[in-house]
């Protein structure tokens, strides 16, 4: 399914059931892009949170340069999932991962156990077929995110790559970072979002991005 943003988006209205949920709510990760950091990520985080999310945490993921594998950043993700998991003593998270941030996500699902212990994936411009703005940088793990890239060859040939895990995209139509922007796309994918936003780094703090992210996390089914 394929929502374009003239079609309307979740509305999240607060309400007292809605807050007596929260302590429910499955506790969600954010993984931020390249160059970004858990601060850069925080309009993200905290614009979940106004909206009834209230376990929602980011982390820094090092370098955040590009020059490691994405196999390491997924590492790291685990790490924080696990963490995150014993925490809230909680059995699955939610994961929302932003630019290189969500093809880091889609490896800790598909190669880390991931999806064993997640139950939302929301990839928001992730360049999970790749953009050709990574061929402006020799570093390994922006090498990665090229079109036809040896990890993006592995992670596709995966017949059922999330398994029971719910997966969502949104992308913009304008984006000048994923090239083409299509590229966000995952074929598994339970429901695409094709919005209208200016810039890729728009995509963290835009309205309608945050209403639409809210209104999956908070879906019950």
């Amino acid at each position: 399914m394929v929502a374009n943003a003239n079609l309307g988006f979740p509305k999240i209205i607060v309400t007292a059931d809605l807050m007596s949920s929260i302590t429910a709510q499955l506790p969600v990760l954010v993984v931020h892009g390249l160059w970004d950091t858990e601060a850069r990520i925080d309009p993200l985080v905290r614009g979940l949170k106004a909206r009834g999310l209230e376990h929602v945490s980011s982390f820094d993921l090092q370098p955040n340069s590009g020059r490691a594998p994405i196999a390491e950043l997924a590492r790291q993700v685990k790490e924080r999932a696990d963490a995150l998991l014993a925490k809230h003593g909680a059995r699955q998270i939610d994961l929302v991962g932003f630019s290189m941030g969500a093809l880091a996500a889609r490896y800790f699902l598909q190669r880390c156990g991931g999806r064993d212990h997640v139950r939302r994936f929301i990839s928001i411009s992730g360049p999970h077929a790749g953009t050709w703005t990574a061929f402006a940088l020799p570093f390994a793990g922006v090498r990665e995110m090229r079109p036809g890239s040896a990890l993006l060859r592995d992670l596709d040939s995966d017949p059922n790559p999330f398994g029971d895990v719910e997966v969502h995209c949104l992308y913009t139509s304008l984006d000048l970072m994923i090239v083409p922007p299509v590229s966000s796309v995952l074929k598994n994918a339970k429901s695409v979002h094709r919005l209208r936003v200016p810039l890729h780094r728009f995509m963290l703090h835009d309205r309608q991005v945050l209403d639409l992210v809210a209104g999956l996390l908070h879906a019950t089914c």
